[in-house]
């Protein structure tokens, strides 16, 4: 029978992802329960006030060692990750944040036999010869960035640990994340998120991708509903463990434009794409995911435009 979830750690709490995953994990197993961590030590007010919040070197096991000893966690949220182009101009960070910090949780997650662990994938674990649409949940597995070669290595590290340890660790492979609360940290997707803050405040837009580079994208309200829902699954209904593909919606910057332009008329937007053009090419169009839908039922709430009306709604709220 699977243990209840009692005292959570977030590692990288201060990304993307990791802060509003630690809001929502707070409001619902209670602030005092939750505790956020990073290396860096600059919390955002509201983070910071909701809550205990340490600065953690995922790098240095001993600093994971001593949150886990004196606050009885029980649970890992492993948020911590240098993302893709990040990766790619220091690839040595990007290997020994992504794949020590892993395995020092892992490791940890043994010693103190914790209930559950949570470490993310990405969609960079794809790359040549897999489908451009529709990639199966099994597939072959040829990164071309240093992130994706970490996130695969990082899969396969997990599902040894569940065979080997009877470690509870679990992840998902994440498509390009879109939200108005924090800013991306590097990533191939960022234009999908910076192109809003440009489209309210100057009307324009220069996209590093190619006007028709579709992928794979999800709404922040929605990446953090799987993130939940797959933590709080029953194991014993997962065929798969650390490597769920989950999808929302696939749209080029071209087709985001054009949405945009709905709300901002007067929006216009150019292409100069960069290094993170190959990358974004070797990445599928869109994803299979019922593994995820049949082992634990789940179910995006935000297509394109959904997304777009509220993203440029509480945009304006926060700039104007």
């Amino acid at each position: 029978m699977q243990k209840e979830i009692k005292k959570i750690l977030v590692t990288g709490a201060l990304g993307q992802i990791g802060t509003e995953l630690t809001m929502a994990l707070r409001d619902k197993y209670g602030e005092d329960k939750v505790i956020a961590s990073d290396i860096r030590v600059d919390p955002p007010k509201k983070l910071r006030k909701s809550g205990l919040f340490l600065q953690v070197d995922v790098t240095k096991p001993d600093t994971i060692n001593q949150v886990i000893i004196q606050h009885d966690v029980d649970t890992i949220f492993h948020m911590a990750a240098i993302l893709s182009g990040i990766g790619e101009k220091d690839p040595h960070l990007c290997w020994n944040v992504n794949m020590n910090g892993s395995i020092n949780v892992l490791n940890l997650g043994v010693k103190y036999d914790l209930n559950r662990i949570i470490i993310p994938s990405s969609m960079a674990v794809w790359g040549d010869g897999v489908p451009a649409e529709n990639v199966p949940q099994d597939s072959v597995l040829k990164p071309t960035s240093m992130y994706g070669v970490t996130k695969v290595a990082g899969e396969r590290l997990c599902d040894y640990y569940v065979r080997r340890h009877g470690l509870d660790c679990r992840g998902l492979r994440y498509p390009g994340i879109i939200s108005h609360e924090t800013l991306p940290g590097g990533g191939t997707t960022d234009y999908a998120v910076e192109i809003f803050y440009e489209a309210i405040k100057h009307k324009h837009y220069t996209c590093f991708l190619k006007e028709d580079t579709t992928l794979p994208m999800m709404y922040m309200p929605d990446c953090i509903k799987a993130t939940m829902d797959l933590a709080e699954a029953d194991y014993d209904n997962l065929e798969h463990h650390s490597d769920f593909n989950v999808a929302a919606m696939s749209f080029s910057p071209g087709e985001l434009a054009e949405e945009i332009k709905k709300h901002i008329p007067n929006f216009t937007m150019d292409y100069r794409p960069d290094y993170r053009q190959p990358i974004a090419e070797s990445w599928p169009r869109s994803i299979d995911d019922s593994c995820a839908r049949r082992e634990w039922n789940w179910q995006p709430s935000y297509n394109l435009e959904s997304m777009v009306s509220d993203m440029i709604k509480k945009l304006r709220m926060k700039l104007l």
